[in-house]
């Protein structure tokens, strides 16, 4: 090998070399451990999913247990962790007014009542039973633990608190601790939540009428101090996969939310009207990257998308141009939300040259005008809707040169000088400002669009879509819509 063919081999390895370090890791979970702050009420069933956890996808778990409030605290003052996992999710809540948590994980339910040695030998059935005099009443500190916090609260609404306060003999860190003393002999009766007793054999839970509306929903939190949140993101949804993490809930006495089967990098499919590509894009891309997935959109016309549908190609959400659309295989998808509008507008040269200012003007002799084609796409529809709401139809129609499945290409032919107008969204028009004019649609009905999302039935990743339905509706992709010429219409 001469000396220049060595030169230019060394280049190449040189080159490959700066690429891949270069290149930015997707997930890197393997470098890393978690820190997840959980509440003692969880522990014995977060410990048997931690060791699955670490056994199949060997990533270490460093769990700090403790009272859900003062784990709040220590997540916040100490500005580390990347998960939470308080026993209620009022505390979820509180983290995320703080801005400490991002992305929530429905998990399971538990329900607030008594604990009792095994047979209830003190035969407590009601509140009225633990107030009595000689009773050794212990309760968890409603300052810092979740089940003291919702029973001050439900016995406060009902004008029984004091009472069952003054009743009380110790207040106690942890709902566990309060097993604890019952287990021992420090107690007879405590207020627990029943699934912590699924490790305590000599224990029973007893259920009272006062404490039926006493309900925690328990729910894990991504972490804004995450230093790796794809790799928190691929735990939590390891916690809440139904044949994972909420086998176990079940098992310890949870009642567990309906949770997506474990996938380890989820396969997802969205369709999406060709149009609301340049507002929605970044937002599924940057969702995508987060979660550790793959998501694959289709943007094509709508009238294109609803045929796919029709024959089978069921995607997991569809985010539609129009109403319309989405109602023609409304039966293959969940509730909608109504994301944005879109107007309708009449595109023209800078400038306006042919004096175009209503759909009547488009009729003018041996003008060139495009529009979307009826059948393949909801700008080509609703633009006949409009014609024919505006009395116009017959007469704008000869002129027509170009039927387009996309507002993109008639943006483009109307650049290229190939068409005197067309009538297509304002937000196709976005980046042609410089170029083109906006003449507004005025007093039709017609001329507005509704961008609908829609989760699809079939979908196996329910909770991952609507994680995606959140993003969608953030702020951060309003901003995106509305600079992209759309209106915003959602109020969630």
């Amino acid at each position: 090998m001469n000396r220049v063919s060595i030169a230019l081999f060394g280049s190449i390895i040189l080159l490959v070399g700066l690429l891949y370090l270069l290149q930015e890791p997707a997930t890197d979970r393997s470098k890393s451990s978690l820190t997840l702050f959980c509440a003692a009420s969880n522990r014995a069933v977060v410990e048997k999913i931690r060791a699955d956890y670490e056994r199949e996808i060997g990533i270490e778990v460093v769990i700090q247990y403790g009272p859900s409030q003062s784990l709040l605290s220590s997540a916040e003052v100490s500005g580390t962790g990347d998960l939470y996992l308080p026993a209620d999710e009022s505390y979820l809540e509180l983290g995320r007014e703080k801005g400490l948590v991002e992305e929530i994980f429905p998990l399971a339910r538990m329900q607030a009542g008594l604990v009792v040695r095994k047979g209830n030998p003190g035969n407590y059935r009601t509140l009225e039973d633990i107030v009595r005099d000689g009773v050794k009443l212990v309760q968890a500190d409603p300052e810092v633990a979740a089940v003291g916090k919702m029973t001050r609260k439900i016995l406060g609404m009902h004008g029984s608190w004091d009472r069952i306060h003054a009743a009380t003999m110790a207040y106690r860190t942890t709902v566990t601790d309060v097993a604890n003393d019952v287990k021992l002999g420090a107690a007879d009766v405590g207020i627990v939540f029943d699934a912590v007793l699924s490790t305590y054999p000599g224990l029973e839970f007893v259920p009272i009428p006062e404490l039926a509306e006493a309900r925690a929903d328990s729910a894990v939190g991504i972490l804004k101090s995450s230093k790796n949140p794809s790799a928190a993101l691929h735990f939590a949804r390891y916690l809440s996969a139904a044949d994972r993490g909420l086998k176990h809930y079940a098992e310890a006495g949870f009642k567990p939310v309906e949770g997506d089967p474990w996938d380890d990098i989820p396969e997802i499919e969205i369709f999406a009207g060709a149009m609301l590509r340049p507002a929605v894009d970044l937002t599924i891309q940057e969702f995508a990257k987060r979660e550790g997935v793959n998501v694959s959109t289709i943007y094509n016309g709508c009238g294109i998308l609803v045929g796919q549908i029709k024959t089978g190609q069921h995607p997991d959400a569809y985010f539609a141009c129009d109403a319309e659309f989405l109602t023609q295989v409304r039966q293959l998808f969940g509730e909608p939300l109504d994301v944005s509008a879109n107007e309708l507008v009449i595109l023209v040269q800078k400038g306006n040259p042919h004096n175009i200012v209503s759909l009547r003007d488009l009729s003018k002799p041996e003008l060139r005008v495009g529009i979307g084609h009826e059948k393949q796409c909801a700008m080509g529809w609703l633009t006949q809707q409009t014609l024919i709401e505006g009395g116009v139809q017959s007469e704008v129609m000869p002129n027509v040169v170009v039927q387009s499945a996309t507002g993109d290409l008639l943006v483009n032919k109307m650049n290229a000088g190939a068409l005197d107008a067309a009538v297509a969204y304002i937000s196709n028009a976005a980046g042609s400002a410089d170029k083109l004019d906006a003449v507004r649609i005025t007093g039709l009905t017609c001329a507005v669009a509704t961008q609908p999302f829609a989760i699809g039935k079939e979908t196996k990743h329910r909770q991952l879509m609507l994680r995606l339905q959140k993003q969608i509706l953030s702020s951060a992709s309003q901003e995106r819509f509305v600079n992209e010429g759309f209106h915003w219409n959602s109020q969630q």
